[in-house]
């Protein structure tokens, strides 16, 4: 078992909420986490990002305006690039109806507004393990 930190890199599908995007990103990275940020939205440059970036998890917030069938691109973008071993959550605002089609898309957990940091850091230590890259 590696000793190294789990990387996760954070992104957004949707606009706003800048400052709690960067609070989130740094209790991840208080709580133990090494995290990349990225304002990306554009699913290609996200995998891309996260094989470059070497990471073992992508999470994304989804936030007003975002594009859920964003989702899937990026589940087969994984696939395609042999990263498959990265796994995706999400979580933010979304319509209660669109989380079974997100989990569809091969989105592993959906958090929904309200979670607290705790609950979001305590799924992370329990299902997120560093992988060899």
């Amino acid at each position: 078992m590696s000793n190294r930190r789990v990387r996760i890199l954070m992104g957004r599908f949707g606009e706003g909420y800048d400052s709690a995007m960067l609070h989130l990103a740094r209790v991840f990275s208080e709580a133990g986490f090494e995290v990349i940020y990225t304002e990306l939205q554009d699913p290609r440059a996200i995998v891309t990002s996260a094989i470059q970036e070497s990471v073992d998890h992508i999470g994304i917030t989804t936030l007003p305006g975002a594009d859920i069938e964003l989702f899937s691109q990026i589940v087969a973008l994984l696939k395609e690039m042999g990263a498959e071993r990265v796994r995706v959550t999400a979580g933010g605002i979304l319509p209660e109806e669109d989380i079974p089609r997100v989990k569809a898309m091969g989105v592993v957990e959906f958090f929904p507004r309200g979670t607290t940091y705790g609950e979001l850091i305590d799924w992370c230590r329990k299902n997120i393990r560093p992988t060899d890259r």
